[in-house]
């Protein structure tokens, strides 16, 4: 058999036993000490890598040991991933599983809210916890009869209490089976509860003027207090699975550099960064590792996604970069820039649209996941794609992972 290894950079024969363990195979390679270097110079082991710690300085160990793991397949590997909606259990990753016989590592989800309103179904792409999951055997109807399923709301007799306890305990259930866990926050306008009309999130045009931003990032205002009320819930969600041990990448306000959600385009030392260091402070948390999601930036009228700087709220604040990915839209400038602000810190795709190709993960090698976005993974991706994407060998799914009690990450 002959093995390219590319991490071998001198031939070093040892009189020890090297195993290199590549993914769903061992191989023990004997090597009898002979270097092809210089004369007098002896064979030794690669200086390690020094993990950067959370930025959380009373993390606990378990988001540490999952932090780290993050590093250490950085630029080997890319973590496989899936989202799921709030309150449907795992809905889109069975359906994943079913498609390729593969499990993605990464499961995710969102304390979401609950939509109103004759046009709710507009914005049932994202997920409300009181509208039902779509199957993949739903896009195999007729055009005309899918139309018709998506013009009238079909709403689920579920609150937004009872949607997230349900998530809750699926979240449970796929830590104990070694799942990454990572989640969001799609939230209502702080002044319209938990419920709302969808457009109270996608706010376009209408979302905060100045003074209403400044008001609501400043401690001791009404708008600050509604917002407290908001995140006070999802504190107590969160405290759940910190009882329960299970590190959460969390990415709260993704997409902030775009111009559709409320919290979105408030650029500057003024603008975003408040938002998010102020829950950063609010959050007490010692289970979450800080995941700032943006969207890759583009420049399209009324729908633009503006550079990542002018949203970033500090090295102290943030533990890895994400942009989301729609549109096949996979620059390489996307990942070049998300990678030079981090300075170090790992990089990943919060979401797609369209996955990556094969190709794309070995030209851009700092992503360490990716996640399909709900039911989109089976529209906007053929079968055979999401098939050979999975089981190409830059990918990892669950059964190429182990993990301990303690939270120690190992490839099999």
């Amino acid at each position: 058999m002959i093995l390219q290894i590319s991490i071998i950079k001198q031939l070093c024969i040892w009189n020890r036993t090297i195993q290199l363990n590549f993914k769903s195979m061992k191989i023990i390679i004997n090597l009898t000490c002979s270097c092809l270097i210089a004369l007098n110079t002896f064979c030794s082991d690669p200086p390690a890598v020094k993990l950067l710690e959370p930025v959380n300085p009373n993390a606990s160990q378990k988001a540490k040991n999952l932090y780290h793991f993050i590093q250490d397949i950085q630029g080997k590997f890319v973590l496989s991933g899936q989202h799921n909606f709030c309150g449907k259990g795992s809905a889109y990753s069975d359906q994943l599983e079913q498609l390729t016989g593969k499990k993605a590592i990464i499961w995710g989800s969102d304390f979401s809210f609950c939509v109103e309103g004759n046009n709710a179904m507009r914005y049932q792409h994202c997920g409300p916890a009181n509208l039902p999951a779509i199957s993949m055997e739903a896009f195999k109807l007729p055009d005309s009869v899918r139309r018709k399923l998506s013009q009238k709301p079909q709403f689920l007799d579920i609150t937004l209490e009872e949607a997230r306890n349900l998530t809750i305990e699926e979240i449970k259930k796929r830590n104990a089976d070694g799942h990454i866990i990572t989640l969001m926050w799609h939230g209502c306008y702080l002044t319209d509860g938990d419920c709302c009309d969808g457009s109270s999130i996608w706010a376009m045009e209408k979302r905060p003027s100045p003074e209403e931003w400044d008001n609501l990032v400043t401690e001791g205002t009404t708008l600050n207090d509604d917002w407290k009320k908001g995140a006070d819930k999802i504190a107590v969600c969160l405290g759940k699975l910190q009882e329960a041990e299970i590190p959460v990448l969390w990415r709260p306000y993704h997409e902030m550099n775009g111009v559709w959600f409320w919290w979105c385009n408030q650029k500057g030392d003024e603008g975003f960064k408040r938002l998010w260091i102020m829950m950063y402070d609010y959050f007490t948390n010692h289970n979450l590792i800080w995941v700032w999601n943006t969207n890759a930036p583009r420049d399209i009228p009324n729908d633009e996604a503006w550079p990542y700087e002018l949203f970033y709220p500090g090295d102290r604040y943030v533990d890895i970069l994400a942009a989301d990915v729609y549109r096949k839209d996979y620059k390489q400038s996307h990942h070049d820039q998300l990678v030079a602000l981090g300075k170090g810190k790992p990089v990943a795709l919060g979401e797609v649209g369209e996955i990556p190709t094969p190709v794309i993960l070995e030209q851009q090698p700092q992503w360490t996941w990716y996640m399909p976005w709900g039911w989109i993974l089976f529209v906007f991706n053929n079968p055979d794609d999401i098939k050979t994407l999975i089981n190409s060998e830059k990918v990892l799914t669950l059964d190429e992972i182990s993990v301990d009690n303690i939270g120690n990450f190992t490839l099999r």
